[in-house]
């Protein structure tokens, strides 16, 4: 099992950036699929990012079409922690972001059925 508590939200104006955090518990955070959701009031939760184990070439990442050039996500193994660095913000990016884990296959997985484990979520509020 492994326990994700995310750090990082807060109030931005439109245009400025935050990272998030998300810290893992246990020795096999390397051996997990990472992903990064959000879920505005009255919305579905969605993936905005995702990041595969690391394979021999490096973990890959996926990112939704309106956060590409934007945000950035990155795992530091040795920290247990994945990151998710968000520039340019809008608006529109207010949302509760939850981290997420599974430890199947390497790949990049965008569907929240998909993972096992989830941290409490951080609110993110982008004010215009």
């Amino acid at each position: 099992q492994v326990q994700l508590v995310e750090s990082g939200g807060g109030l931005v104006q439109a245009g400025g950036s935050l990272r998030l955090a998300c810290a893992a518990s246990g020795r096999t955070f390397s051996s997990y699929n990472m992903g990064w959701f959000r879920q505005a009031p009255g919305k579905e939760r969605e993936c905005v990012a995702a990041i595969s184990r690391s394979g021999r070439s490096g973990p890959s990442t996926y990112y939704t079409d309106s956060v590409k050039g934007r945000f950035t996500i990155s795992r530091d193994n040795a920290k247990n922690t994945v990151y998710l660095q968000m520039n340019s913000l809008k608006p529109e990016d207010t949302a509760v972001y939850y981290c997420a884990a599974n430890s199947f296959l390497s790949s990049t997985y965008v569907e929240a059925k998909q993972y096992d484990y989830w941290g409490q979520g951080t609110q993110v509020t982008v004010s215009s």
